[in-house]
C-alpha cells in the first residue's frame, strides 16, 4: 500500500499534554508518564518534544480534559527510543478523541539503556497495566476513560509489548535461535553482542511468561519485534483483535520485524495486515527538522531522517494514525 502524500502529519487541534512520574512496585525508579488527551482548550499550545533533529508536536500542557468518555492507548517506544519518539502518533489520536499513556521503559529508553535488562520483555508490558492503574485513579483523567476501548499500541520492540499486553507470548530459545541464525543481520542480534549481554542469562520463565492484561480490548503493533520462532502456543491467550502494520518491501523491510517472513502470521491468521511501502522502520521517527539529516549523518548516526526514494514520511505518519484511529472507531 503506497500511503497517499500528506502536506504535513499534524492535527487540526493541539493535544492536552500530562507530564509526571508514577510509582511501580517492579521498576524502583518510577516511570516518566505521558498522558496525551483530548484538551478542552486550544489556549497556551507549544512545541512538546522539538530538538535541532526533530520537530515536535503542539500540545497545551495541563489543560482540562475534554467532556465525555474516551478510548484509551497503551503506547509503547522502540528498543533505545523514548516516549517523545511516539509523540506525533499519541497527540495525533488524542486530537482525534483518544486518551493516550506513554512511558519511557526503564532500561531500554535512550538515555537509560540496558541490553541485558531490555531483554526482560515482560517489564515493559507491566509499565504500561502500571499506567493503565494509575490513569483509573487520577481523578483528572478516570471520568473520561472509556473501559471498552483499550488498545495496547507499540512500535518495533514496543510493537511486542502491545502483543504482550494482548496475551502473545514468547520463549527464550527461539530468540537464541534466531541469532544464533542471523548474527549481524539482525539488528537485536547486534545490539545484543555489542552491549555484552547475554542471552542464556535472561530469565527463561519470566521471558516465556503471559504478560496479558485483561483490560485490554485491542493490539495495534507496528514493524513489532520479537517475532521469530515462536512457541507453537504463543497466541493461545490472545484473543483480541489485533492489526499488524508493515514498513518497507525488498531490502527495505527490517529483518527483526518482518512478520511475513517470521512465522508471526501463521499464529494470527485472523490479524488485520496494513504493509507500507515505500518506506522503512524508521520511518516511524519523527518528522525531521531541515537541519536534522545532516546533524545524523555528521554524528555518524543511524540515518533517521533519510526514507527510501519516492517515500513521504508526512504521508506515512499519516497512514498509521488513520489506522489506529480506525481501530478505535475514531
Amino acid at each position: 500500500m503506497r500511503p497517499a502524500p500528506q502536506t504535513a502529519p499534524e492535527t487540526a487541534a493541539p493535544a492536552g499534554l500530562h507530564l509526571g512520574k508514577l510509582a511501580a512496585p517492579h521498576q524502583p525508579e518510577g516511570l516518566v508518564l505521558a498522558v496525551f488527551y483530548p484538551a478542552a482548550t486550544a489556549e497556551g499550545a507549544a512545541r512538546f518534544g522539538a530538538n535541532a533533529v526533530f520537530d515536535g508536536v503542539e500540545v497545551v500542557r495541563n489543560a482540562a480534559a475534554a467532556p465525555g468518555r474516551h478510548p484509551v492507548v497503551l503506547l509503547s517506544h522502540g528498543l533505545g527510543g523514548n516516549l517523545r519518539s511516539l509523540a506525533w502518533l499519541a497527540a495525533g489520536l488524542a486530537a482525534r478523541g483518544a486518551i493516550v499513556a506513554a512511558v519511557n521503559h526503564p532500561g531500554s529508553t535512550f538515555g537509560d539503556f540496558d541490553m541485558q535488562r531490555a531483554l526482560d520483555h515482560g517489564s515493559r508490558a507491566r509499565d504500561l497495566s502500571a499506567a493503565l492503574d494509575w490513569l483509573e485513579a487520577a481523578p483528572q483523567f478516570a471520568p473520561h476513560l472509556d473501559g471498552s476501548r483499550v488498545l495496547a499500541a507499540g512500535f518495533s520492540y514496543g510493537g511486542w509489548t502491545a502483543l504482550s499486553l494482548g496475551g502473545m507470548r514468547n520463549a527464550l530459545p527461539g530468540l537464541a535461535a534466531f541469532c544464533a541464525e542471523h548474527g549481524e543481520a539482525s539488528t537485536l542480534s547486534a545490539a545484543i553482542r555489542k552491549d555484552g549481554a547475554r542471552i542464556a542469562a535472561a530469565d527463561p520463565q519470566a521471558f516465556a511468561a503471559s504478560y496479558r492484561d485483561p483490560r485490554v480490548t485491542g493490539v495495534f503493533a507496528v514493524d513489532p519485534g520479537l517475532v521469530w520462532n515462536l512457541p507453537a502456543g504463543a497466541a493461545a491467550d490472545l484473543d483480541v483483535p489485533v492489526t499488524l502494520i508493515g514498513l518497507g518491501e525488498g531490502p527495505d523491510r527490517l529483518l527483526d520485524s518482518d512478520f511475513d517472513r517470521s512465522g508471526l502470521l501463521s499464529l494470527l491468521p485472523e490479524a488485520q495486515t496494513i504493509r507500507l511501502a515505500p518506506a522503512w522502520h524508521y520511518s516511524m521517527m519523527p518528522a525531521c527538522t531541515a537541519a536534522g539529516p545532516a546533524i545524523l549523518e555528521e554524528a555518524g548516526e543511524i540515518a533517521f531522517c533519510r526514507d527510501p526514494e519516492g517515500s513521504d514520511r508526512a504521508a506515512i505518519h499519516a497512514a498509521v494514525l488513520d489506522a489506529a484511529a480506525a481501530r478505535l472507531g475514531l
